[in-house]
């Protein structure tokens, strides 16, 4: 009922909202302001946004924020981001309070048709799965029948867990929570049997745990979640600024370019790394997406290709050690392909 009421509220913003969205020039009003206003995960989830005490921002989404700077600007810190829930996203988004939604959101056919949102790179992979404490003795989510769940209200998560349960004839407890942080607190607490969102999310989430070697991720993974980022529709030149410097750090690691070499990958004799990196003279990339001839150098300098960003937030270089799984290149049995720069 809550992701209806959400969807209802939102739908309506968009009616009202329609005629401005439909004449918007993002990069514009992002040039002319100096920033780029970036829509955020507001729970702290580690490895994707999550700020730290000093206030730096840091995760794979944040990346994808810089990168967005970096090639519009030439200045990966020329972002300023807003902490949203889950709830609060998408209005932020329709309203223009934020020029890009980068917070771990699903895409799906009604945020594409109802919202008035458009998506095309998926930075994230992923899919919704259960977490348990250890000492409860399941080892598979079917096992679950008759359990209470902890889960948000306003994400797609709600509707595949009833979907779940229903289709394999068992019987559950939606403990439901508007906030992320009030889910992780009570599900620590032992108010649930289980836990469960994407499947990133609960290796973020165990970390936060009293004694997160008490839990264990299940093995089912129960729904496709593709993550990345969202912007208004009917505003092609942003949309294709913010997918391509998605596709960017993808190309980089398919060329093997990083950030330690890409000043050297500049002299390579490869026509497409050429073209790539802005070295060929008559080329008209830069120039056709709206951003300087070297935005693919400036992106790479930045948060480095997506392997680094990958290993670096949530990755064997971070504290969830994720393996990259469908995340890993096309080339190595995953997913995540660029699309020709050319």
């Amino acid at each position: 009922m809550a992701k209806k009421i959400v969807t209802a509220l939102v739908g309506a913003a968009v009616l009202g909202l329609g005629a401005t969205a439909a004449q918007a020039d993002t990069l514009s009003d992002v040039k002319a302001k100096g920033f780029v206003q970036c829509g955020v995960n507001g729970s702290n989830l580690a490895g994707f946004g999550a700020q730290d005490s000093a206030g730096n921002w840091a995760g794979l989404d944040i990346d994808l924020c810089k990168a967005v700077a970096a090639a519009v600007f030439g200045d990966a810190t020329k972002v300023k981001y807003t902490p949203l829930s889950a709830k609060d996203r998408f209005p932020a988004l329709q309203s223009g309070e934020i020029d890009i939604l980068a917070r771990n959101t699903t895409w799906s056919i009604s945020r594409d048709s109802q919202l008035g949102f458009d998506f095309r790179a998926v930075n994230y992979y992923d899919g919704q799965g259960f977490m348990v404490k250890k000492e409860l003795g399941v080892k598979s989510a079917l096992e679950l029948s008759g359990a209470s769940v902890c889960v948000q209200s306003g994400t797609t998560t709600e509707l595949n867990l009833a979907d779940f349960f229903r289709s394999n004839n068992m019987d559950f407890k939606p403990v439901v929570f508007e906030a992320q942080d009030e889910a992780d607190a009570a599900y620590n607490a032992g108010r649930c049997d289980a836990y469960t969102t994407d499947a990133s999310g609960l290796y973020s989430i165990r970390l936060k745990m009293t004694n997160p070697d008490d839990h264990m991720v299940l093995p089912e993974i129960i729904s496709k979640e593709p993550l990345g980022p969202a912007v208004r529709q009917n505003d092609s030149k942003w949309f294709d600024i913010v997918s391509w410097s998605h596709y960017a750090m993808v190309a980089a690691e398919e060329f093997g370019i990083t950030q330690a070499n890409v000043e050297e990958m500049k002299k390579s004799a490869n026509p497409d790394i050429k073209r790539f990196l802005g070295e060929e003279a008559d080329s008209t990339i830069g120039a056709d997406l709206g951003v300087p001839k070297d935005w693919a150098v400036q992106i790479i300098k930045a948060v480095g290709n997506y392997g680094e960003s990958f290993e670096r937030n949530v990755g064997e270089g971070s504290p969830l050690k994720i393996a990259r799984g469908l995340n890993g290149l096309w080339t190595k049995g995953g997913l995540q392909y660029a699309p020709p720069i050319r």
